[in-house]
């Protein structure tokens, strides 16, 4: 009998290990491309607590069912004093604890009031049936440095001691970059997720990590998050990440972005298409490469870039956009004030087809690019049919158009419109159609 417990006990301890092994492989958490709102295109680093649960509100009324689930509170969360158009780095008023963590800035997200951090606002969202997230910076505030603030998790180990000013931040002087080979510079990272897990954090979203590449930081924060007890979800940013730490990157961060900032402006989307052909092959469950966030919608009420308006982008700049992101399986974050959608807008962000298309296709390959004129491919894995793209990022009308064998199809195929669900009918050796400057079509061929 002794022998049966003995031996029931290891099995359950060994589906135990197996469990936890399991569930710490990051990739399992992001399946497929993460979808979500981020604060940043209309709120910069000023969003409120108020305009953030406006923002879920409108997500689990209006999105959620359709796969959108993140709500992100971008830059500088922690200060009490920045500004629209930029930064405040005059005179910034950092919020901090004793350890040299950030903490939410109460008169702007009041909830955190009672020195609980972001977990108020995370219940809230959680609530809803959505996930949260936050946007912070690599390495350790200049201010817990200066001040000399103890390492939780450290004998006696304080900031001054794990830091460096070389490498810093270019356009934004917050923080210092932490050295690996320091003792408590581990410890540190560890603090910092050990209490984002205790908020309720599901996503996070790290800024100047990748441009230039900062290998050291991004394992001491893999390590953390494989730490502390809670699937978070990693963002690396901005872009462009280079392309020779596609392996690195892509074992240790759920996505990337590619690029700076993407705004509403056609060279922004041109250059996108540009980098894409890069990445192709590294689009894979759970590691995904990143398009940034979508600039749609309105944007910039108290943005980084120009006034208070609705997207720049015309109707077929926007179907352009939106046709890359989800065929290319980028994550869809996106950028515009979620309350303020028009119909249009949420028709983009809605439609059935092209979300299942960036959800379920696989072997994702570009056929072509040139002269202005781009084709894209992908399949899907249970039925075979064949998703195609076709782009005119010419200034003037053409027509663009692959042959059927290029996408491994011979004889008859069906043709429908995903964007409208119209049938094009029935076609062989080749499909082409002529498309305004700037302008696309997404089709499924059976």
């Amino acid at each position: 009998m002794k022998i049966v417990s003995k031996y029931l006990s290891l099995c359950f301890t060994g589906l135990l290990l197996c469990h936890f092994s399991a569930a710490q492989d990051f990739r399992d958490w992001a399946p497929t491309p993460p979808m979500g709102w981020n604060s940043w295109d209309c709120y910069g680093p000023t969003v409120t607590e108020d305009e953030v649960k406006a923002n879920a509100d409108y997500m689990a009324r209006h999105l959620k069912r359709h796969g959108w689930e993140y709500i992100v509170v971008d830059i500088r969360w922690f200060v009490e004093n920045d500004k629209a158009g930029g930064y405040n780095q005059t005179d910034p008023r950092y919020v901090l604890d004793e350890y040299g963590r950030y903490m939410p800035a109460t008169n702007r997200f009041p909830s955190a009031a009672d020195g609980s951090g972001f977990k108020h606002l995370a219940d809230y969202v959680h609530e809803k049936g959505l996930k949260f997230g936050i946007h912070i910076m690599r390495g350790i505030p200049k201010e817990a440095v200066n001040r000399k603030l103890p390492v939780k998790g450290t004998n006696g180990i304080t900031a001054d001691r794990i830091y460096s000013p070389d490498m810093q931040c270019l356009w934004l002087r917050d923080n210092y970059t932490i050295l690996a080979d320091k003792p408590g510079a581990q410890d540190y990272y560890d603090s910092l997720f050990e209490l984002y897990a205790s908020w309720g954090v599901d996503f996070i979203k790290i800024d100047d990590l990748s441009r230039p590449y900062h290998q050291d930081e991004i394992e001491m924060i893999r390590k953390a998050i494989d730490k502390c007890g809670r699937p978070i979800v990693l963002s690396t940013s901005p872009g462009e990440t280079p392309i020779e730490k596609a392996e690195h990157v892509s074992t240790h961060a759920n996505m990337w972005r590619m690029v700076d900032d993407v705004w509403d402006t056609w060279p922004h989307i041109t250059h996108l298409f540009d980098v894409c052909q890069k990445w192709y092959p590294y689009i894979a469950p759970g590691t995904w490469p990143d398009c940034d966030m979508i600039p749609l919608g309105r944007i910039s009420i108290r943005g980084e870039r120009g006034e208070d308006r609705n997207s720049r982008l015309t109707r077929d700049e926007q179907y352009t956009l939106m046709t890359l992101f989800t065929l290319f399986r980028s994550p869809l974050m996106f950028g515009g004030d979620l309350p303020s959608c028009d119909a249009f807008t949420l028709s983009l962000l809605t439609n059935k087809a092209v979300l299942k298309m960036h959800r379920e296709s696989t072997n994702t390959r570009q056929i072509f690019q040139k002269d202005g004129k781009v084709a894209i491919t992908a399949r899907h894995p249970g039925t075979g049919a064949v998703y195609l793209a076709l782009f005119n990022l010419s200034d003037s009308p053409a027509t663009v158009g692959v042959d059927l064998r290029e996408l491994g199809l011979d004889g008859t195929v069906k043709v429908s419109d995903l964007w409208n669900g119209t049938s094009e009918g029935k076609i062989s050796g080749r499909f082409e159609k002529q498309y305004n400057a700037h302008a696309c079509g997404l089709y499924l061929l059976k």
